[in-house]
């Protein structure tokens, strides 16, 4: 039964999942209310698309789009359809019983039946004053290469990832489809990613690596020219032309203010049920990047938000709570589910 002064439904973040759960959500009557967080340095409200110049692969968009520009336009069709908005950070939660407690950053607190984080990941940058300046004006640094290596920016350049992990690896691969020379940039003398995709880089005839080299700034009013480098062996300086740079040295989730309430994988991501976004607590859900550390993508988070939304509602519906379901009640026999990547 439902307790006057409770939520229906709380959505933690304000990136693809985030947006896609309150559309979903607010469609089935179930008026969402929505924490967006605020600005803190390179965190934004909207998530990681913020620092994203230029989307060409986010699907309905055969002109390119900002990323700033699709986060806004999620907002208003969440609002559009009664989402609350509320633009504060959630220092903490409660979901050791119900209805559930979330403690925002300046008011009260919050009771909710259900709950969806989606709170997102934030890159690992270096913590180079204009690094992050560059990145955040679309001056050609980025932390992500399947969002941004297509853009004609980058395209016909030299281009630098730093790193030496898998993720790298992955970056300096897609962006010989586009440069006209890729170079990594790895301050220890080998990498730590797999032997295989080790391999697969330094056999690449478009791919040189400078070992044991450390970026100690990015050169670039507007745009990005260069960077200076020092060697972490001899600490000799040097400089290196660049038409962009990819940053691969880690994602970090978005899961502090969890305060361990709910299961995490090895990395840190919220832990789902296969193929779901139930989470270890019944009644709270995640989606997005909070949950990934293998497409993230824009496209991905929002298919997830939906499925977050989806559960919710339903857990709602069998609990008595809320208006009628989204979903048709009658269900097919379950199959046998898949391994879940998210698992």
């Amino acid at each position: 039964m439902s307790v006057p002064g409770t939520e229906n439904i709380v959505i933690i973040g304000s990136g693809p999942a985030a947006w896609t759960a309150a559309i979903y959500a607010a469609r089935a009557n179930l008026n969402p209310l929505v924490f967006e967080g605020e600005a803190v340095g390179t965190d934004l409200p909207g998530g990681q698309l913020m620092l994203t110049t230029e989307i060409e692969n986010f699907p309905g968009f055969p002109e390119p789009i900002t990323g700033p520009d699709l986060m806004e336009r999620m907002k208003k069709q969440a609002e559009h359809y009664g989402t609350r908005v509320v633009s504060e950070l959630v220092d903490s939660v409660d979901f050791t019983s119900k209805p559930f407690r979330i403690i925002p950053h300046y008011s009260d607190a919050v009771a909710a039946h259900t709950v969806i984080v989606a709170s997102g990941a934030a890159a690992t940058w270096l913590g180079l004053p204009n690094e992050l300046r560059l990145a955040m004006t679309g001056g050609g640094v980025s932390a992500c290469a399947v969002c941004d290596g297509a853009l004609p920016f980058y395209r016909h350049k030299v281009l630098g990832v730093v790193g030496g992990g898998d993720t790298a690896m992955e970056e300096a691969m897609y962006l010989t489809k586009f440069a006209s020379e890729v170079v990594i940039i790895h301050r220890r003398d080998s990498f730590r990613a797999s032997k295989v995709m080790a391999n697969r880089v330094l056999s690449h005839p478009k791919i040189r690596v400078l070992w044991n080299a450390q970026v100690t700034d990015v050169i670039g009013e507007h745009e990005i020219t260069g960077v200076h480098l020092a060697d972490t062996v001899t600490s000799a300086p040097s400089t290196l032309e660049l038409g962009g740079l990819f940053v691969a040295i880690g994602h970090k989730p978005n899961t502090r203010f969890l305060g361990g309430q709910l299961e995490l994988s090895e990395h840190g991501y919220v832990r789902v049920t296969s193929w779901r976004t139930e989470t270890s607590v019944p009644g709270v859900f995640a989606a997005g990047d909070v949950i990934d550390d293998y497409y993230r993508q824009a496209i991905t988070s929002a298919g997830t938000g939906c499925m977050a939304a989806l559960e919710a509602e339903r857990w709602l519906s069998h609990h008595g709570i809320g208006e009628s379901p989204i979903l048709e009640t009658a269900e097919a026999p379950v199959a046998a589910e898949p391994e879940s990547i998210f698992s």
